[in-house]
This record gives structure tokens, sequence and C-alpha cells, in this order.
């Protein structure tokens, strides 16, 4: 190594500190973090500010440019905030100005701009070279009395002026205006509140220090935000006052207005806070072409300075609940997360609303005490000198002649001193009067000054003595603010009605559901067909297409759930409002797009229940005749794509399904006309993987049509048998004597060639109306009561005229009570 060059090593080992590069890691973040939690991100509790806001104030202030002063250009404000007090660059300095001056940002602006500063719409404020501002009278109020020593002050980032820690602040600003930011590793998101009421709570927290966050709640309401709109419910607000975090919702105002012939129309006023007005009108634009949101015919932004007017207009015929409710489900709520997080004496503090009342209280204490210290030194200093004055006129010759005689002003000051035990400051006022204040005039106008500076002194002393005192000098100002600027509330509290999901958007009512061969489904209100004679054709309830065939009809409620299972053994899960409502002659959608079906798989049976009492068992037949049953709870989770409920031998499927509690008996019927009524528990519970146990012994090439349970209560019950032809009966289930389980049966109709095979049975009561479809999709409702009620063994009667090319393909029940209910409501009418 050359000798020139010195040798990094030979260094004083006492200058050189070995530290853990991590430990420096850990303690530089930790530093870099707290600089921007304390320099940058955060409020102080006591002015609600952060250093930018208060740099620009102050700045402001030190301009002169008031509220009583005129406009001056941003962009020498930004400039002068830059140079002396944030050296951050300027165009974060300029977005702080500009959102203080937006009346749709700030409950109370701080800044009283000229110009374009921005709108709703997202729309930036002009550059700052084209925008005027001056101090909003309100901010004002946070910077009063700053000279009289009220705060501390530090020096500038180069040292060169001092600038406030804090603003003197005579208002909880923090509450009123509110705050957000992010900082490392937090955030906080205070919203804004109603200055009368903030002010009324603060005013009690001192009069009554143990007052609870309840009773400062019967002062402040909730947060009021500059857009107004409506705060859902009230323990979110509740919750946030007690522990500092909660998640308010916040609604849009609307109303519905008539117009046109029959037409209705929802007019949306008041927007939730902080939404971009343009962006909302486009999202439900967006969801209007994309079919999501159903029954608009128009979308206008009426909107201008005096207000949001947003018009959407309905079709004719629409339902305006649903749609109201769409909106307000996807677009005219948002949800504020209140975190009210503060800086309490340097450190970021989540705080209730007493915390942050409190805080401000003792905040404005040490302010008053502080000013009332600074008049009070200024007081007496005046009445020192007053003193000195009306001494001088008590001895004004001899004060006269002694400084008349004296060699200079030094030496009369000295004089004074000497003789009339003048002090310093006394002896140098005097030397400077003028003759004309020796007049006797001058002299009375002297003697009442001394006499009001010593009732302020004595009012100053008496504030500093007593804490009362002192309090009731906050509370007196704070009043006077708030009869200063208090307005109106626009945020309204309205209550909690509940979450608003997609159910709440759908009618409830009684609904049939069609099925076909090829998978096309749809639902079609129940009272759109009316109870028919016995052996009418029906009407067209589906437009089959050609070679396509109902398969099943059956009633359900649109919030029920349905268990859907298939002739592949397949069970799936979904709402009845699931299935699209479609009118009388309409094909129906692919199912495909509702259900996950595999090809060849059709649903062969529904069970409509939400859930499965403890007791309760799915009970399942194949066309093979084995029968199973399996917990309720077994199908409690059912994925998307569908569970196991029962496995099949190779050329077996499933048939039909019950719900069943083990207190009755079941029967099964074949399509050769035959049934075989055992015990429910003669059939033990299986998991959904078995295969089950023989319910019928099936001879030749019969197959089973169909599952009863006779429940607990058979009394007048009867089995109703439907054959493919159109043709059943009914006969009292009495009348099938309990067997034991896997026999061959008895018979229950004949299946000529008149009938067909059977297609359907169910247990009815006389007063039940039964819903029959046939495969080419006509419909018919017709009374149990009109099927005679005949023995085993017959023939039956004609329950649906079928044509030579159809066939029944389906029958459900509609039970009477609930039918009962419908005719009621009807006679009401």
């Amino acid at each position: 190594m050359s000798s020139d060059v010195p040798d990094p090593t030979d260094i004083d080992a006492a200058a050189v500190e070995s530290v853990r590069i991590e430990d420096e890691m850990e303690q530089s973040y930790i530093d870099y973090a707290m600089s921007v939690i304390a320099g940058r991100a955060l409020p102080r509790v006591e002015d609600g500010l952060k250093p930018v806001h208060r740099r620009i104030l102050y700045a402001m202030h030190e301009m002169g440019v008031t509220s009583g002063s005129s406009h001056r250009k941003s962009s020498s404000i930004v400039g002068e905030t830059m140079g002396d007090y944030h050296p951050h660059g300027d165009s974060p300095i300029y977005d702080t100005l500009v959102r203080m001056a937006q009346e749709f940002s700030m409950r109370y602006p701080l800044v009283d701009g000229q110009g374009n500063f921005g709108s709703m719409d997202g729309d930036p404020a002009a550059a700052p070279r084209y925008t005027e501002a001056r101090m909003a009278a309100v901010s004002e109020e946070l910077l009063s009395d700053i000279e009289k020593d009220t705060v501390d002050f530090s020096a500038n980032y180069d040292d060169r002026l001092q600038e406030p820690d804090v603003l003197p602040a005579a208002f909880p600003n923090l509450l009123v205006n509110g705050s957000s930011g992010i900082a490392v590793g937090m955030s906080t998101n205070i919203p804004p509140h109603n200055l009368g009421e903030v002010i009324d709570a603060t005013v009690a927290l001192i009069e009554n220090p143990e007052a609870t966050v309840e009773d400062l709640m019967d002062h402040v309401k909730g947060p009021d935000f500059p857009t107004g709109a409506n705060i859902v419910g009230r323990d979110a607000i509740y919750s946030a006052y007690k522990t500092g975090r909660g998640r308010i919702r916040v609604r849009a105002e609307f109303e519905v207005e008539e117009f046109g012939n029959d037409r209705e129309r929802i007019v949306i006023s008041e927007l939730p806070y902080q939404a971009n007005k343009a962006r909302l009108v486009e999202r439900i634009a967006e969801d209007v072409t994309d079919g999501e949101l159903e029954g608009i015919s128009d979308l206008r932004d009426e909107s201008d300075r005096d207000g949001v007017r947003i018009v959407v207009e309905l079709k004719r015929g629409a339902n305006t609940e649903v749609v109201e409710n769409r909106l307000l489900e996807n677009h005219l709520e948002k949800t504020f997360g209140v975190i009210n997080l503060a800086l309490v004496d340097g450190q970021p503090r989540v705080l209730s609303l007493k915390e942050t009342l409190q805080e401000y209280v003792n905040h404005r204490r040490e302010v008053v005490r502080r000013r009332s210290e600074y008049d009070l030194a200024e007081a007496e200093e005046r009445a020192h000198i007053l003193e000195g004055r009306l001494r001088a006129l008590e001895h004004v010759e001899a004060v006269v002649d002694l400084i008349q005689n004296s060699e200079d002003r030094s030496a009369a000051k000295e004089g004074l001193r000497e003789t009339f035990e003048f002090s310093a400051d006394q002896a140098d006022h005097i030397v400077r009067m003028q003759l004309g204040s020796l007049t006797s005039m001058e002299a009375v106008e002297i003697e009442e000054e001394y006499e009001e500076v010593e009732v302020e002194i004595e009012r100053l002393e008496a504030i500093l003595d007593s804490d009362e005192r002192l309090d009731s000098v906050i509370t007196e100002e704070l009043r006077e603010i708030k009869d200063e600027y208090d307005d109106d509330r626009r945020t309204s509290i309205v209550e909690d009605a509940g979450t608003v999901t997609h159910e709440d958007l759908i009618p409830e009512e009684e609904v049939l559901v069609v099925m076909t061969e090829d998978d096309y489904v749809k639902r079609m209100p129940v009272d759109a067909f009316d109870p028919q004679g016995r052996g009418g054709k029906g009407i067209i309830g589906a437009d089959v297409k050609e070679g396509d065939r109902v398969t099943a009809v059956f009633r359900a409620n649109t919030h029920d759930y349905l268990l859907c299972f298939t002739n592949h053994g397949q069970v799936y899960r979904l709402k009845t409002y699931e299935i699209p409502e479609m009118g009388r002659t309409a094909r129906g959608k692919s199912a495909v797009n509702i259900i996950d079906l595999d090809p060849g798989e059709e649903i062969t049976a529904v069970v409509d229940t939400d859930e499965f009492a403890e007791s309760e068992c799915v009970t399942t037949v194949t066309r093979q005749g084995y029968v199973k049953r399996t917990a309720g709870e077994a199908f409690e989770n059912i994925r998307t794509t569908g569970l196991i409920a029962a496995s099949l031998e190779e050329g077996d499927e499933l048939v039909d399904v019950e719900v069943t509690d083990g207190t009755g008996d079941l029967v099964v019927a074949t399509e050769g006309g035959m049934t075989i009524r055992f015990e429910e528990g003669e059939v033990r519970e299986m998991g959904r993987n078995a295969r089950g146990v023989g319910a019928i012994k099936l001879e030749g090439d019969d197959a089973v049509a169909g599952l009863v349970a006779t429940g607990d209560a058979e009394d007048g019950r009867s089995l109703l048998t439907v054959t493919e032809r159109g043709y059943g009966k009914r006969t009292l289930l009495s009348e099938y004597r309990t067997q034991s389980r896997y026999g061959k049966g008895l018979i229950d109709i004949k299946t000529d060639d008149r009938n067909g095979p059977v297609t359907a049975v169910e247990a009815v009561d006389a007063d039940d109306h039964l819903i029959v479809m046939s495969e080419r999709g006509q419909i018919m409702r017709t009374r149990a009561a009109e099927i005679s009620t005949v023995g085993r063994n017959t023939l039956g009667v004609t329950v649906m005229d079928v044509a030579a090319d159809d066939a029944v393909a389906s029958v459900d029940v509609l039970p009477a009570v609930e039918d009962g209910e419908r005719e009621a409501s009807d006679d009401a009418e």
C-alpha cells in the first residue's frame, strides 16, 4: 500500500462502534416510521391537524390572508408554505389546500377558495396559478390568541423561523372536520361531526367529568357528513364512540316520484361521504347494460351547483321496491370504517369519544391558562405604567421642572427615579410623555383606564386561581363559537332494518317449478292456474320442444331451499328463486346454468326443506326396488358440484324421495300397479354411499314408480294413484295392510291398455289440490275430492284428458291448509 494512502484500519478505536446490521435496520425503520406517524400522516388530538394543514394555515396567518382580506393566488400561498415551513414539494401542499376548500370534503371548510377546486365527480382542481384562496372565518378560531404564548413553537426546517407545534384551537376540530391518513403500520379515519353537537358534548364533559360515552351521545348523535345521506343503525356509532373503532353504513338519500303515464323514477339527492358521483352513475349504467339491474329505462345526472340530483327512470310495470333494494345493495350504500387514531403526547392512540374530548379540554385549559398568564403580565405592566403616570400628574410641576433642568434624557430618568422613586420603566415612559397628556381631561382618562386595568387583573387572577373559573371561560368561548358557526345537521340516522341481501329482493310467493327431460327448468306463480273439474285437458304450462318431455312439476316457495335428487343418485341444493321465472308458454332455461348436471342426468325428485329436524331422515327408493334412510344432517353441507345421495347398481336409477321421521309407514308403488306397505323402522339408517335394502319383489319387467310416507296420522287420508294415460283413483290408506318389507305387495290399480303404467302416487286429503302435468306441457289443477274414493284393484276414473301422443308426467299436491288460506285471502279481497 502506498505511504500516501491512509490505512483504513489505522483509526482510533474509540471512534468506531460495532453494531449488528439487523439492529441498525430495525432502529432506522422505527425512526422512519415514527417520523411518518408524527410528521406526516396522523393529526394531533388537540387541533385535529397534520403538520401540512397546520403550516398552511399558519403561513396564511403570517401573510395576512385572513377571511377579511382579499383572496390571494394559491401558488403564492403554496410557495410561502413550502419556502418557510413545509419543504416537501408544492403538489402535496396544494392538494391539501384544495381539500380544505372543498365543501363536499370538509364539514366546515378551513379555506375559502375561489375558482375550480374540483368536484364530487372526481374532477381535479385547476392549477394553483388559476385559483385563489384565503382563510375561512372558522379557521381563524383555530389560530386565535396564538400570539399570546398559548402554544409552544419550534424552529422551522432551516432554523430561520419559528412555527407552532399545535394551534390553540378554540373548537374541537379533530371531531368537527375529521381526518384520514395512512402511516406505517397504522391508519386513521375519523368522520366529521356537527360543530354544535360536539361543542355541547364538550361543555357537558367540562360540567360533568364523570359523564359516560352514553351521556355524551345525548349530544353527539353521530357523524355529520358534508354530503348528508343517512347513517343506518346506531349500534355501529356506539361501538365507534365506545372503542374508537367501528363500521358505519352510510346510505344515499333518495325518493320515488311519479311521472308520465303510471311510471315512477328514483331521484337520488344525497350521496355517501367520499362517493365519486360520476363513477357511481357509470357503474349503475354498466349493471343495467349487463342485465344485472333490471327495470330501468333511463339514467341521468342532473346535478348542478345547488346539489346532487341523479334520476333513475323505471320501466312501466317495474317493481320499484326491488330496483331500490338492488341499488342499495350494490351502489347506494357505503361503509365508513371509523379508526379514531390521533397523536397524544407524540404517541399514536386509539381514542373513545370521551377520551378525545377530554384530551381537547386538557389542551384548551392549558391554552386559556397560558393566555391568562400572558394577559395578566401585560395588564400588570400597563397598570404599573399608569400608576407612574398618575403619580407624575400629582407632582406635575416638580416633574416638569426636573426634566427641564436635566442635562439629557438619561439624567432626567435618573432624577425621576431618585426623587420620586419611579421604576426604570415608569421613568422612561414619563420622560417620553407629551405635554398634551398633562391636561386635566387626560388625567381623568388615565384614572378610568387604571380602574379598568385593575378590574381586568382581578378577573385574570381569579381565572388562574380557580379551575372552575377557568372552565367557565372555556365553556363561554365554546358557546360563542357555536352561536357564530353552528348549523343544522345534514346526515340523518335511520334504524337498521337489516342487511339487504339478494333474497330480500325476491317477493315471497308460492310457485310451480317445471323440469323437462332435456333439463329445461322454470318457475310460475301457482295462482296462474285456476282449479278445474276432473277430466279436463288443462292449459299450456310449458312449450316443450320437439323430442323433449316434462319429467316433473312440484310446488315450492321462492325462499325455500330445494334438494334436487337425480336419476344418477346425486343431490344438489339451490334456492327456488334461483330458478328463472317465466310465463306459461315459455320453454324454460337450461338447468346446466343452475345445476351442474352430467349428460343423461335428470332430476327425478325434489325435497322442499330449509333444515332437518334431529329425528328426520331422507328416504330414497330406486327403480329396482331398493330403499334406504339417511340422516337429514348428512345433506346439510352440499357442494355446488353435488353429493352422492345413493349408490346405484348398474342399470338402476333413483326414482323418488321423501322426508320421514320414523313414526309412520312407507308405501312403495310400482309401474305395474302393485303396492307394498311396511313400517319405516324396518329400514335402518345408512350412510349416503349405501345402496339400501329391498323394499318390494318385482316381477318381470316391473319397476318402482314412487314412494309415499304415511306419517303418524293417516285418518281419512287416501293413496292417490295416477297412470300414464290420465286415469287415477283414491283409496283409503287404511285399506293397505302393513306387511313385512320385501314382499310382493298387493294389487293397487289395474294397468291395462286403457290406463297404462302407474306414473305417480301421493298421499292426499280430500281438500288438497292436485297439479297434474303431461309430458307435452299441458297442466291442470284440480281438487282431490273430484277423484272418487274406491277400493284397491280397480280401473279408476279420468283425472286428465291426455292426448293420444301425450302422457302424464308428474303429479304434485297443494296442501289443503295453504289452499284454504289462499281462498280466505281471496274472499277478503
